[in-house]
């Protein structure tokens, strides 16, 4: 067995990752971005490369920006527009602008540089309007009033916030003062304002442009009751700016709209609102203009993530997480029939339909890394060449156990090459976040392979709450984070340690986020496994759930008495296991606060407090510039390699040196 990447942690850092995917209007070109990482190993650089829909020639590379491309897309003509930041003399660190790269070839033309930057953009697909969403300053009349603003907060270093509503943060951002505007462009590229005086209703929305450009639907944020935010559809038409609410769901979040191709309707995800005693349901829903809106599929037992229209109109074309796979479904409009186009084993993203019934997308899974494909009308997928798959330290697997309730739980399992490692090799249960998630798409920063390739087996399992296994399979563990996912958890490690290649007697557990909850939560109920590593994790549920970015969300659900229930902080006395604590400090969906209470109360009231002279074996890996999931190319290095100390020691007896740079 040769080095693979994931041998050598600078190696796997190293590799080129593939996102995003755009397709011209007559389907005969097709790009991607691929991301490098640059020479100091700091950052990655994303450049747009140019696929060939045929599937026979190379890919090739079409930008070369020192700072690098994004949010690839075609214009109606065939020009291709990006998102990009290009340094110059007089401003190192400008906003992102967007350029304009001609079908005929030539230079790359920047074409709007608002002061706020360009974070997204949408071209008409028949006729010459784009529309790209930038930021304001609330009082800015114009583009050049917020450059004006903007430089007097900065030459200032103010940067105070007045806030008037909720939320003030998400995930790893501070919000406002700025908010989110539509601008849309005509062939002049001059700038119109569709959203004046948005406030919030575009923080973290969608929208599609009809194909003939007159208009665009949006997910539009309003005020909820107390201090909760709801989410209705708007369309804004792009000659005068009339808004207009076309659907507003007192019980749901409209989100992801997608105009039909003859403008005649729009397609949107519905998320209906959790109580603390129903789960939320994610569904497809349907608006005809001039009507009412309507389900599409509602017996469907499956919850739609994407949805694209075909070119014909006459279906949806849809992804969902489905038994660990993440398939590619057609939704007739008229009969809401189900069918699916893709039967492998991987997840499909970037969904992206063409002329003759001709499909493009991304797909990956856990043994193979995001790459582009093209699905014909007759259900045959060809990979189109791009970056090559890295070699692999071992095999996937895929196993099912049963609880003692009759309910049957699948897993990936990741086993180390067995012509280079122990014949059993001890085992890393991985608990995914979420908690309404999936473990069925190859992921960068939790990556079983890096494990694998220091000889453990990697139990990726789907408990209760997992989506993908139908409505009821999620039921099971609403509010009661405690008990079914638990429980399916400790069986399929059960099941994975009777594997003849696994040693049951050396284990350990680790998750992130709801994984890290969950980490937490075995800690305080078993002691069968060596070592337990606990990332930007769930603790006392009464102090997160006011405290986490969208407290609204979490606390439809989590009531006092759910809180009270199932808070891992309320076992701390029967923690007698090291616990590795990772956690940064920008992370704002599980604030920095839970680690560190926990972190204080495993030194001081645990069952393996710390020693009179102040030593534990527990262990806080702290990120101060870093959010949820510590992404900078230089701390996710040191994550991995403290992660890896850390088990050799509790798991293999063994010591490994921790890097040099943690000083």
């Amino acid at each position: 067995m040769s080095e693979t990447p994931f041998d050598d942690l600078d190696r796997y850092f190293a590799l080129p990752r593939v996102s995003g995917l755009a397709v011209s209007p007559d389907g005969s070109r097709v790009v991607t971005t691929v991301s490098e990482l640059n020479d100091k190993r700091t950052e990655y650089v994303t450049a747009v490369w140019e696929l060939d829909p045929d599937g026979r020639r190379a890919a090739r590379r079409l930008t070369r920006g020192a700072k690098g491309e994004s949010s690839p897309t075609f214009t109606s003509d065939g020009d291709l527009l990006f998102v990009s930041v290009r340094p110059t003399p007089e401003d190192d660190k400008p906003p992102a602008a967007l350029w304009r790269l001609p079908a005929s070839g030539g230079e790359a033309i920047e074409i709007l540089a608002p002061p706020g930057g360009v974070d997204a953009v949408k071209a008409a697909r028949d006729a010459a309007a784009t529309v790209v969403r930038t930021s304001m300053l609330p009082s800015a009349e114009s583009l050049d009033d917020d450059r004006r603003l903007r430089n007097l907060r900065k030459d200032n270093k103010i940067d105070a916030i007045l806030h008037t509503g909720y939320p003030i943060r998400f995930w790893d951002k501070d919000l406002g003062p700025a908010a989110p505007h539509l601008l849309a462009l005509d062939d002049t590229s001059r700038p119109n304002d569709l959203t004046p005086q948005p406030e919030a209703a575009l923080r973290e929305t969608d929208y599609d442009v009809s194909a003939d450009g007159r208009f665009v639907v949006t997910s539009w944020q309003r005020p909820g009751r107390g201090a909760a935010r709801r989410s209705v559809l708007v369309r804004i038409d792009l000659a005068d700016g009339t808004h207009t609410v076309i659907a507003d769901d007192p019980d749901a979040d409209l989100w992801s709209p997608a105009i039909a191709p003859d403008g005649s309707a729009v397609a949107f995800l519905r998320e209906g609102y959790s109580t603390p005693a129903q789960a939320p349901r994610i569904s497809l829903g349907y608006l005809r203009f001039g009507e009412q809106p309507r389900g599409l599929a509602p017996e469907w037992d499956r919850w739609p993530a994407s949805v694209t229209w075909s070119r014909s109109g006459d279906a949806l074309i849809v992804t969902a997480d489905d038994g660990g796979r993440c398939p590619v479904f057609r939704i007739g409009i008229g009969d809401g029939a189900v069918e699916a186009l893709t039967a492998d084993d991987y997840a499909y993203t970037d969904v992206t339909t063409a002329p003759g019934g001709v499909i493009y997308a991304l797909r990956s899974s856990y043994a193979a890394t995001p790459h582009p494909v093209r699905i014909d009308a007759d259900g045959t997928v060809t990979v189109l060449p791009c970056i090559d798959q890295p070699q692999l330290p071992g095999t996937l697997t895929e196993m099912t156990a049963t609880t003692a309730e009759g309910c049957a739980v699948r897993s990936w399992l990741v086993l180390p090459d067995v012509d280079k490692y122990e014949a059993q090799a001890p085992l890393l249960l991985w608990v995914h976040g979420g908690p309404l998630n999936s473990w069925n798409a190859w992921h960068w920063r939790w990556n079983p392979w890096v494990l694998a390739a220091r000889g453990y087996a990697v139990l990726l399992p789907d408990p209760a709450l997992s989506t993908g296994y139908g409505q009821d399979f999620i039921q099971r563990g609403w509010g009661h984070w405690g008990a079914a996912p638990y429980e399916d958890l400790i069986a399929i490690t059960d099941a994975a340690c009777a594997h003849p290649r696994i040693d049951a007697s050396r284990t350990a557990a680790m998750g992130g986020s709801f994984g890290g909850y969950m980490a937490n939560w075995i800690a305080g109920h078993t002691d069968r496994f060596n070592a337990i590593v606990t990332h930007a994790s769930l603790w006392a549920l009464d102090q997160f759930n006011s405290t986490t970015d969208a407290a609204y969300y979490w606390v439809r659900e989590m009531t006092r008495e759910m809180a009270e229930a199932n808070s891992p902080h309320r076992f701390v006395k029967d923690i007698r296991t090291p616990l590795l604590v990772i956690h940064g400090d920008k992370d704002y969906r599980v604030p920095i606060g839970e680690a560190l209470r926990l972190w204080y109360e495993l030194l001081s009231e645990s069952g393996l407090p710390a020693a009179e002279d102040g030593t534990s074996p527990h262990r806080f890996l702290y990120f101060p510039s870093e959010n949820h999931w510590v992404l900078n190319p230089q701390h996710a290095k040191i994550w991995y390699e403290v992660v890896i100390a850390f088990l050799a020691k509790h798991v293999l007896g063994e010591d490994v040196e921790l890097p040099e740079a943690l000083g």
